[in-house]
């Protein structure tokens, strides 16, 4: 009986630390993962994408962390970010740089603009405490309109990227063959499937790694515990001499560099490289996957960049696989938008409720 008690205490200390609301959801996953190869659907190569969207996205999630942790909120303001590696990316083009030295190029090209631009955000964010959230989304939406121009009047002439006709403004899409496309994919990758081009990403998994590595030493460092004091209680860490303002200006540049290599690393596995409104596709599904992790408001950890971004990707690429095999029809791309928009819908009612990890 005593032994009973115990499996049960240990049972539910496990679901109030990992979530209900995540466990019913990694359930769903799993449950979709059975499915695959029962309905004809190949679950090896939906394993591989999986993989692979998680190489893409993760360090975008990951750029979510410095923010929450300093208090300065979910960063819905991320397209700054990523329309600074959207700069770098084609500013490496425009100088003739190509194969993995371009990807390397684009990052240094691009922080420049990150520490720029995102000085100016925290900056804003400073001035309004407490509303970070709501004018974060504008000043996102604002950033995205004002280079939605900008790519048209900016005076890029390389071939590959300006409209063919006229000689001048950026396409809306442009390919990465030849420049950095599979950089860090290619590097040591694991064949999962050569005839289906499936391949295990190993360095923008390595890539990601290092980089959550440098974020989870930086917050043991003595400026990451008083930026994580700050995002606590900032009262208190006035009182201990803390600079509020300048831990939260740090953490907004250090948010928006992520994004800029984050969006760098996804272009990189995706092959392409999307402009004008599509950077704004990119914030929601961001926001959604660390707090479907389980973080909170002030508070995130690498574990929930892992866990939200394996989760979100898990039903996003396999939801819209497995209902089209079951009813043999077409209409993933209806299924994709209906189950990212839920899941996007879920976080937020998450967030507005207060709901964090544990």
């Amino acid at each position: 009986m005593g032994k009973t008690l115990e499996n049960q205490s240990t049972l539910r200390g496990f679901i109030d630390r990992f979530g209900m609301p995540r466990l019913i959801i990694a359930a769903f996953v799993v449950l979709l993962f059975v499915m695959a190869p029962i309905v004809g659907a190949d679950l090896t190569m939906q394993i591989g994408n999986v993989i692979n969207r998680f190489s893409w996205n993760a360090v975008l999630v990951l750029a979510m962390v410095p923010m929450i942790q300093s208090g300065c909120s979910l960063n819905f303001g991320i397209p700054l970010g990523i329309l600074s590696g959207l700069l770098g990316g084609t500013l490496s083009i425009q100088l003739g740089f190509t194969g993995v030295a371009s990807f390397f190029v684009a990052i240094l090209l691009a922080t420049p603009f990150a520490v720029l631009v995102g000085g100016g955000y925290g900056w804003l964010l400073n001035k309004i405490k407490g509303g970070e959230m709501m004018i974060a989304t504008y000043v996102g939406l604002a950033s995205i309109a004002f280079m939605c121009m900008m790519w048209l009047l900016l005076p890029y002439t390389s071939p590959t990227m300006v409209w063919g006709l006229s000689g001048k403004g950026l396409r809306t899409t442009i390919s990465l063959d030849g420049f950095y496309d599979k950089a860090l994919a290619n590097f040591l990758a694991i064949p999962i499937d050569p005839e289906d081009g499936l391949y295990f990403p190993t360095g923008s998994i390595l890539f990601f790694a290092v980089l959550a590595l440098g974020i989870w030493a930086f917050f043991r460092t003595k400026t990451g515990t008083a930026m994580t004091a700050v995002g606590s209680n900032p009262q208190f860490a006035r009182a201990a001499g803390i600079n509020v303002n300048r831990m939260r200006l740090l953490s907004v540049i250090m948010s928006t560099w992520l994004g800029a290599v984050g969006i760098l690393v996804y272009q990189q596995g995706f092959g392409f490289m999307q402009l004008y409104m599509a950077p704004n596709n990119m914030t929601l599904p961001t926001v959604s996957a660390i707090l479907i992790g389980g973080a909170a408001v002030n508070k995130a950890s690498i574990p929930n960049v892992i866990i939200g971004t394996v989760l979100f990707q898990s039903i996003v690429t396999l939801t819209p696989t497995v209902v089209t095999a079951m009813i043999h029809m077409d209409i993933s791309e209806v299924v994709r938008m209906i189950v990212s928009n839920g899941m996007i819908l879920y976080a937020l009612t998450r967030v507005m409720k207060g709901e964090g990890s544990r």
